[in-house]
């Protein structure tokens, strides 16, 4: 049976309830249900087995396996007295779910629609009746989709207590950890173990507090502060510092050396509408060891290799790029602020780049590339300052082309011209103008047959075949340029007059798969024909070397991607030609259900040939594993062969938790093993930056 409520509202909204036995009281205005009764009012639903609810104040009580359900949460009761007009209320004895913690108290009262507050009870993010950790508190303020606070609280392991805590704060909009450990051992560390603390000051600060111990070196202590200002872009600032007591420099006198080392990192991005940003980076490092002990010690790579990886020399920056409708504007501004580092300073570089526009009604497109800076190479140290070269350098690109059709023939015919002008202080003050002319046209065609067939052969899902052949033909002359080589400087292009065609051969097999167009195979070859050549040692008529690249998808959880270089001649005194140079490739395959394996090799003749594989495999839903090698077989006298690295680790599913455990080798830097344990409620998330910027296009957006 059913009954409708109406709130008395201009435009009524009905309370719908449902149940076995549904009775009204005139008398009394209340509702009386029992049996499976579910009500539903403004996106809320109760569900209990007796509920009786005035029709007048829309207040409630509910017995029985009590809940109220809405896209806030879940909360349980014994006993429910609820409004359904304001949505607030009193359970006792309750059970919550506020995605991702769940949660027991003795009473929990709704006090809006945005939060509750429990009293005497406990948050967790495990969903077990008996979890496998805890959060004791007095009193918790729940604001689900947001935010918890807790007052008093006792963190328990089972049923053991850990420690205190007066109060606990955590964003739900921040998926990380607040406590991590990491224990480990490795051959320049010895044991150590490294520790992280996160904290929210406000909803727009929050970070990190770092201590780590490592036994070979000391304590390392620093702090990370991730910051989002409203309508101001969001940055992350780091600073970490050691004084390090490296036991093995100053064995005469048998004490340690101390060393101080420490780094300050500001990454930056504000998009301050859809066509300005601003990206910015400052990297200062202090390595007095480096100075004392020698070149060999980089403070960036002792102790944040996966970052010294990524770049060894990381620059500090600030970027402006605008995007107007054709064309775009960056100014940036590159400074040198670590002096072992040999760095380009621009102070600053002004670019204005425009792509190919067509010339109001006519049938010719116009490209413009400008450019100005002020460039100062400074070395590293030791090397004197007289050593540094400075130069200001206006640069201007100009093409005019003409794109037409010639039968079944693409044809853009093109003039273009460079100037750059420059003054070079470098033991003399001298200028320059140097002027670059070029001329040429580019050539494209495609050629395509369909061939009816359809087969599922080993898999394969083929559903007909289209073949496309693109061939490219590009014809280029410059004249010499009015500048001498010897005088170019900050990668100066002074050219002499040559000739050339490029040639390119594109082809493509497509197939439909689930009424999507794939490409089964993208093969390219590209190679470039020098026409009397004025330098080099080889001056006749010739071709280049072959470039191949090649990308196969037979399978939609297969992709093979490879690439290789042919020298195809070389001058008299070089022999090592007609022969494949280097050669890479790359073998994926993603099987689902976390496991995906993937094979691939990088030769070069006369050098390094290396070969590396990783697998990552769920044995069940508790169990995985993940192996990665690296192997060199070369034949170099300057390549040791045998493993570089290799890496083993294996992860165990404790319901809330995972764990994982890891064995890492590589050759030079020693044996590493580690233990992490993670909520997984709480994985790693983090925003972060590259640490290099990239060159916008016009009227698009840098990204940091």
């Amino acid at each position: 049976m059913w009954h409708l409520l109406y709130a008395e509202e201009k435009k009524p909204e009905p309370i719908i309830v449902n149940g076995d036995t549904v009775e009204y009281s005139a008398d009394s205005k209340e509702v009386t249900a029992t049996g499976n009764v579910e009500v539903v009012y403004k996106g809320s639903k109760l569900t209990c087995q007796k509920l009786t609810v005035n029709t007048q104040t829309k207040e409630g009580v509910a017995e029985g396996d009590a809940r109220i359900d809405d896209q806030k949460g879940v909360i349980e009761g014994s006993k429910i007295m609820y409004n359904f007009e304001t949505k607030t209320g009193t359970m006792v004895d309750s059970e919550f779910r506020a995605n991702p913690y769940f949660g027991r108290a003795r009473k929990v009262e709704k006090v809006s629609d945005i939060e509750f507050v429990a009293f005497k009870g406990y948050a967790t993010t495990c969903s077990l009746d008996r979890p496998h950790y805890r959060i004791g508190a007095e009193k918790m303020n729940v604001f689900p989709g947001d935010k918890i606070q807790t007052r008093g609280d006792t963190f328990y392991i089972g049923n053991a207590p850990l420690f205190y805590l007066t109060q606990y704060n955590h964003s739900l909009k921040d998926p990380l950890m607040h406590v991590q450990f990491m224990p480990g051992k490795s051959k320049e560390w010895g044991p150590y173990l490294l520790s992280a603390w996160r904290y929210n000051l406000t909803d727009y600060l929050n970070g990190r507090i770092y201590l780590d111990y490592r036994a070979n070196l000391g304590v390392a202590e620093g702090f990370g502060l991730n910051y989002t200002p409203q309508g101001f872009g969001k940055g992350d600032f780091k600073f970490y510092y050691t004084q390090e007591r490296d036991h093995n420099l100053d064995k005469e006198n048998r004490r340690p050396r101390i060393f101080q080392r420490y780094l300050v990192r500001n990454r930056y991005k504000w998009d301050i509408d859809e066509r300005t940003n601003i990206v910015s980076e400052y990297y200062k490092i202090v390595d007095s060891k480096r100075f004392v002990a020698g070149t060999q010690y980089n403070f960036l790579k002792d102790y944040f290799y996966r970052e010294y990886e990524e770049d060894s020399q990381p620059l500090t920056y600030a970027l402006l790029h605008h995007s107007f409708s054709y064309s775009s504007l960056d100014i940036l501004v590159q400074k040198r602020v670590n002096r072992w580092y040999t760095q380009t300073e621009k102070l600053p570089e002004i670019k204005f780049s425009m792509p190919s526009i067509q010339i109001g009604e006519s049938p010719f497109y116009f490209e413009d590339a400008s450019s100005y800076a002020n460039l100062n190479q400074k070395n590293s140290v030791p090397s004197p300052s007289d050593a540094d070269v400075s130069q200001n350098k206006f640069d201007t690109f100009n093409k005019l082309s003409l794109p037409t059709k010639v039968a079944f023939i693409n044809l853009t015919p093109f003039i273009s011209a460079q100037n750059i002008f420059s003054d070079n202080s470098e033991g003399v003050y001298h200028r320059t103008l140097q002027v670059n002319l070029s001329s040429g046209a580019d050539m494209s065609t495609k050629f395509y047959r369909v061939i009816n067939v359809k087969s599922n052969f080993l898999g394969l899902d083929i559903n007909n075949l289209r073949h496309i052949i693109t061939p490219s033909v590009g014809y280029s002359v410059s004249e010499n340029s009015t500048m001498q080589a010897s005088k170019a400087r900050f990668g100066g292009n002074a050219t002499v007059g040559s000739s050339a065609v490029s040639l390119s051969l594109s082809n493509k097999l497509q197939t439909k798969r689930k009424d999507q167009s794939v490409d089964l195979v993208d093969f390219l070859v590209t190679n470039t024909y020098n026409i009397k050549p004025k330098t080099g040692e080889k001056r006749g008529s010739s071709l280049s070397d072959f470039f191949f690249t090649l990308k196969l998808l037979p399978y939609s959880w297969m992709e093979i991607n490879a690439d290789a270089t042919y020298k195809h001649s070389g001058s008299r005194s070089n022999t090592d030609y007609n022969h494949f140079t280097d050669a890479n490739y790359n073998i994926d395959l993603n099987l689902g259900q976390d496991r995906s394996f993937g094979l691939g090799q990088r030769y070069e003749r006369k050098g390094g040939n290396e070969i590396t594989c990783q697998l990552n495999w769920r044995i069940n839903p508790k169990w995985k594993f993940s192996v990665y090698e690296r192997y060199e077989r070369g034949h170099s006298p300057s390549v040791r062969r045998g493993m570089r690295e290799q890496q083993y680790s294996i992860s165990r599913d404790l319901h809330c938790w995972t764990v994982d455990l890891t064995y890492n080798d590589k050759r030079g830097y020693g044996s590493t093993i580690w233990l992490v344990f993670r909520l997984k409620a709480f994985p790693e998330n983090e925003f972060g930056f590259d640490q290099t910027y990239h060159q916008p296009k016009p009227g698009s957006q840098s990204n940091p």
